[in-house]
């Protein structure tokens, strides 16, 4: 059988890329492409630019979608719509569209709801696992990642730039899941055995809104 043609759900962060390192080792998908949605010109929740975004598709050597949404939080309807709209707009040939979730909290009934109806299965490499385990795996696997998003209601703010290790997982409160998987923190994933080399950039500003703290990043020429 030819291999099922999937387009990974990227959010630049850890669990985007292992969930493509894991789709790439895997001889029953063929990787077509990367999506991902963005506000203004970053990634929500991530604060990623898009340029960077971008540059993270051309170290995979992968064609990116980029869909704008109209706010943070649109609807669901509306959300959903953009995702579907923009997929099929892209010109890639596409058969299944894969996610990063871990959690069983419904969320892959909710990916389902509107990806199934849309003619695509539906693919989780990750969901289930234990966090702990995935968080090694992560290291394991060659991620190189900074900490670029925190939720200060959840964890410290003193957290923010920080590189994603073994250290720091130890560090983390108890309460605090390993993968960042309750919205603790957000990462951006520097270095992976799915790049053929490693992503150029430098701090800027640490920026605080409200509750979250925002470890600013640029490209570098």
């Amino acid at each position: 059988m030819k291999p099922t043609k999937v387009i990974v759900s990227w959010s630049s962060g850890k669990d985007s890329a292992l969930t493509l390192i894991k789709l790439l080792n895997n001889p029953n998908y063929e990787v077509v492409g990367l999506y991902t949605t963005y506000l203004k010109d970053e990634v929500p929740f991530q604060a990623t630019p898009i340029e960077v975004v971008e540059e993270q598709a051309r170290l995979a050597g992968l064609p990116l979608v980029t869909i704008l949404l109209p706010e943070v939080f649109p609807a669901n309807d509306v959300y959903q719509m953009r995702v579907v709209e923009g997929i099929r707009s892209s010109g890639l040939e596409v058969e299944a569209v894969a996610f990063g979730d871990m959690f069983c909290n419904g969320i892959a009934d909710y990916r389902r709801s509107y990806i199934e109806p849309a003619g695509w299965q539906c693919v989780f490499p990750l969901l289930g696992r234990n966090s702990k385990e995935l968080a090694q795996e992560i290291l394991d696997s060659g991620i190189k990642t900074l900490v670029t998003t925190i939720d200060t209601s959840q964890l410290d703010g003193r957290y923010c730039g920080q590189w994603y290790t073994a250290e720091f997982i130890d560090n983390l409160p108890d309460s605090v899941d390993p993968c960042g998987e309750d919205g603790e923190f957000h990462t951006l994933v520097v270095k992976a055995p799915c790049f053929t080399g490693e992503l150029a950039i430098c701090k800027t500003e640490c920026e605080r809104q409200e509750r979250f703290h925002y470890q600013r990043y640029q490209l570098v020429s």
